[in-house]
């Protein structure tokens, strides 16, 4: 991943600070520490592949608008919490990069499928006997 794309996206960020309700006592309800970063992942500009996984990754973390909420109010100064913030764009951006690794498909050799076979009849016998007995087993 470029880190065109990272300052690209703190470009586009518009902070906002709120009262948190996290750790800090009396000074929470006075000093305004928690971050909301709002970054609009259309003005991103990213491939239709990535842009995909980033909008499965944000969840409910992501608007109708197409704006990304990250929060971060785990610390008790306001610097602290916008660096938090800013990581956590990161980590989304660079997760959203990541492509999945595919899936190989098992093979199963003759003799595997001849033992499935097996214990798939063997299993459908012991279900056969399970019933009322009827007039042809007297």
């Amino acid at each position: 991943m470029d880190s065109g794309l990272i300052d690209r996206a703190h470009a586009l960020a518009e902070e906002t600070f709120l009262a948190g309700s996290g750790p800090g006592g009396q000074n929470a309800n006075k000093v305004a520490t928690e971050v909301q970063l709002r970054v609009n992942i259309y003005a991103l500009r990213l491939p239709p592949p990535v842009f995909a996984r980033l909008r499965e990754l944000a969840g409910s973390k992501l608007t109708a608008s197409g704006d990304l909420l990250i929060t971060a109010r785990q610390h008790r100064t306001q610097d602290a919490n916008r660096q938090a913030a800013r990581e956590k764009l990161e980590d989304l951006l660079e997760a959203a990069h990541r492509q999945p690794k595919k899936r190989a498909r098992t093979r199963v050799n003759r003799v595997g499928k001849t033992q499935r076979l097996k214990a798939k009849k063997a299993r459908g016998a012991v279900k056969a006997n399970r019933g009322k007995p009827g007039r042809h087993d007297w």
